[in-house]
């Protein structure tokens, strides 16, 4: 592209916006050297890259980049056997690590980023080296002690001779002060050295250093510990080439490995390079443009990149299908130079990889040359050096111009006789029209408000003038003229109806004609555009119906789905509660087959019995359907009844309570709630005894058995029926309260508890618990 263009269309200004999104020095390089491709596969993969980094943005993640340098000088001294200092080292080692957090950071996103993550994984890892150098350098570029032995080693010397010399030269400053001009102890020439008095220097004795501006003071080095400073200064010598030599180590390293951090590099700024255009996109509210290389621009709402978001007026702008000219007509102060500039400069952004600040799915060509004729034509020192300076750029742009070209004029044919103007611009735009260049052109000249219903592709267009303000109001009219607005605007400040009706008699019929189709065509196009945007409104607020009652559709269908589920997941946990129910009285009743003297056949029923026992899951309108059969019918002892969890039949014994009967089912006794029998008969004549009671687990026993005072026979029989009652109530242990005494009764407990097959295990009370006084019963 030619370098006035940029300049004209002020290009520099993006980039310099675009230079202060990178993160790096790497990043700023790239960037400013940004200058749009003619290459529509290049430009189409730059889009493409922006456009991933955009989508990392949204999300609000942010690529870590902190910490990496340009290294390549250093890189490349290395490579011809320079020795690098510890601080380019130290940037060597922070650029692997953030060149391996960037890798990380980018392969760990769920997201499809070909581009990026393909990107990435050319970057080599490089731990060793990094190690390498972050075990000898420290955070602050500092050889570290650790570096090597004989370094540490040196150090230790170094650190002896110093602590040594302090102490000699400390004591000189507490015996000899007076002989001082301050007890300090200072540093020249690298030696440990005194602020002697001049007139003390015989006494001090040693050697003179530097001395004070006023001569006044000496700085000497008493001969007491000249050998220390000697010793000290060579040992420093010997640091200093033990640094040496391990930077030269490092060094020939990072050579070795030069190839690969080249490529990170490399690699790196163009990541950084790639954020910062997402980032300006970011800032713009830009969007990603689909590229062609038909000459075909598209643009909904675009605005220009350098004007505020909030200041400027969004416009839509085609061109390169039905026509490939636009002539914007109309007043000065109306914006078109604005637009002129718009549409040159996101061509521009486009073809650097930019995104555009306009609607998303707009779209631009790529052209391999943009011209522009714009300057400041607002000024009355219209001449012939103006005009002249004008003409000679647009003959440099005729001589240019192809299919693949894209051409703006800004005030074209202006600065001469305004026929003759005229006549050159339509003469010009015809040139650059038959060589099918897309040519955008703003005019003052009335002449060509007509142009565009003369050609088959041209199409006129103005910028829109609100009379009442008296004040452009910057939009774009594609389709409409501009039309002179000189009588109404006369007639808003006041001129009189006569002298306005005078003028109107000196303009040709023609005139007037024209400007009544081109007030026609504004009106119609307004017009148009509002019956657009209300149909528009009623589009989205239907498509906002339609998805609403979509969501609500498939909510619907979720709930159904989960309520089936519930609701099988509740049936499943009601049986298997009542397999574990059915198992455990099965499991008490073969307990007691031992103490309860039943017939085989019996216990055949009774299991056989809770085998086919299945669990009645009722619905809330099953239960709502039975309120009278169930709750309001009263229950007597002796009336036949159903119990519904088991399904069998039996008969009530007795009412415990409001809620509870105590019901025979069988060879069992079991308590039951009201709303689980059915009355299905009238009282008997007769109960049959049962053989076996089971009592539930709310069965009224305590949870200790208190044994202190009883006889120790009685104690023992107590004792085995309240296990009996324990076992039944379901308790997982229970507190037996001997005492202590003569230890006979808690022997006697102790000696029963081993023997019986229900009881897990026992141990003697706890502190709490009241200690040997209480046995604790665990229960199987």
């Amino acid at each position: 592209m030619n370098e006035r263009i940029l300049r004209v269309l002020e290009f520099n200004k993006v980039i310099e916006r675009l230079i202060n999104h990178a993160s790096t020095s790497l990043g700023k390089d790239l960037a400013s050297q940004v200058v749009p491709s003619t290459a529509i596969d290049t430009v189409i993969e730059l889009q493409n890259e922006t456009d991933e980094a955009v989508q990392i943005l949204r999300l609000n993640n942010a690529i870590p980049l902190g910490g990496i340098y340009d290294i390549r000088e250093s890189l490349k001294r290395s490579v011809i056997g320079g020795v690098l200092n510890s601080n380019e080292c130290l940037d060597i080692a922070n650029t692997i690590y953030g060149g391996r957090q960037a890798k990380s950071f980018v392969e760990k996103l769920e997201e499809d980023l070909p581009i990026l993550k393909d990107l990435v994984e050319g970057i080599t890892p490089l731990r060793e080296l990094e190690r390498q150098i972050k075990s000898c350098i420290d955070d602050h570029g500092h050889m570290m002690d650790s570096a090597s032995v004989k370094l540490r080693s040196i150090r230790s010397s170094i650190r002896t001779y110093e602590s040594r010399l302090r102490d000699k030269l400390d004591n000189f400053t507490k015996t000899k002060s007076n002989m001082l001009s301050d007890a300090i102890i200072t540093i020249r020439n690298d030696r440990y050295v005194l602020p002697v008095k001049q007139e003390y220097r015989g006494q001090i004795g040693g050697i003179v250093h530097d001395q004070s501006a006023s001569g006044q003071t000496l700085f000497m080095e008493p001969k007491a510990v000249v050998d220390l400073n000697n010793q000290l200064q060579e040992a420093s010598i010997q640091e200093k080439q033990e640094i040496d030599r391990i930077l030269k180590e490092l060094s020939e390293e990072v050579a070795n490995q030069e190839s690969f951090l080249a490529i990170n590099v490399s690699i790196l700024a163009k990541v950084d390079f790639i954020f910062s255009r997402a980032k300006l996109a970011q800032e713009m509210k830009a969007s990603m443009p689909k590229m062609n290389d038909n000459g075909i621009i598209k643009m909904q709402q675009a605005r220009h990149p350098l004007i505020p978001k909030d200041e400027v007026v969004p416009n839509d702008v085609e061109i390169g299908e039905d026509f490939t000219a636009i002539v914007i007509t109309g007043p000065n102060t109306g914006g078109k130079t604005v637009t002129l500039k718009m549409i040159g400069l996101c061509t521009l952004m486009a073809q650097s990889g930019l995104q555009v600040p306009a609607f998303d799915g707009c779209e631009l060509a790529v052209f391999d040359d943009v011209f522009a004729d714009i300057g400041d034509e607002q000024s009355i020192e219209q001449n012939l050096s103006t005009f002249s300076s004008h003409m000679t750029n647009i003959v440099d742009i005729l001589r240019h111009v192809n299919d693949k070209t894209l051409v703006l004029f800004d005030e074209l044919g202006a600065g001469t006789d305004p026929q003759e103007g005229a006549a050159l611009a339509m003469a010009i735009l015809d040139e650059v029209i038959s060589r099918n260049a897309r040519v955008v052109a703003t005019t003052h000249y009335p002449e060509l408000k007509a142009y565009g219903f003369n050609r088959k592709n041209v199409i006129n267009a103005s910028v829109e003038f609100d009379v009442e303000t008296l004040q452009p109001t910057y939009r774009l009219l594609i389709g409409v003229p501009g039309r002179s607005n000189a009588f109404d605007i006369s007639r808003r400040l006041g001129l009189s109806t006569e002298v306005i009706t005078h003028a109107k008699s000196h303009i040709g019929i023609d005139s007037k004609s024209v400007e009544n189709m081109i007030a026609s065509l504004e009106k119609s196009q307004i017009q148009a555009e509002k019956d657009y945007e209300e149909a528009h409104q009623v589009l989205l607020e239907s498509e906002k119906l339609r998805s609403e009652i979509e969501k609500e559709w498939t909510q619907l269908e979720e709930k159904r789905e989960a309520i089936f589920e519930k609701a099988e997941e509740k049936a499943n946990k009601a049986l298997q509660k009542a397999r574990e129910e059915a198992e455990a009285i099965v499991e008490e009743i073969r307990n007691m087959k031992t103490n309860a003297e039943l017939k085989e056949h019996e216990w055949i029923e009774a299991k056989k019995m809770l085998e086919e026992a299945k669990p009645s899951l009722r619905t809330k309108q099953k239960n709502e359907a039975q309120p009278t059969t169930n709750q309001q019918v009263t229950l007597s002892p002796g009336d036949e009844i159903k119990l519904l969890t088991v399904n069998q039949s039996g008969t009530v014994l007795e009412k415990v309570n409001e809620k509870e009967y105590l019901v025979q089912v069988g060879i069992m006794k079991v308590k039951a709630k009201r709303s689980d029998l059915q009355k299905v008969g009238k009282k008997k004549e007769t109960i049959e005894k049962p053989l076996a009671t089971i009592k539930g687990s709310n069965y009224h026993v305590k949870t200790e058995l208190d044994l202190r005072g009883e006889r120790y026979e009685d104690a023992l029989l107590q004792l085995e029926k309240y296990i009996d009652d324990a076992t039944l109530a379901g308790y997982p242990k229970v507190y037996i309260i001997h005492g202590k005494g003569t230890g006979a009764l808690r022997k006697g407990v102790q000696d029963f508890v081993k023997r019986h097959p229900n009881i897990a295990s026992h141990r003697q009370g706890s502190a709490g618990e009241g200690g040997s006084g209480v046995t604790v019963i665990e229960f199987r």
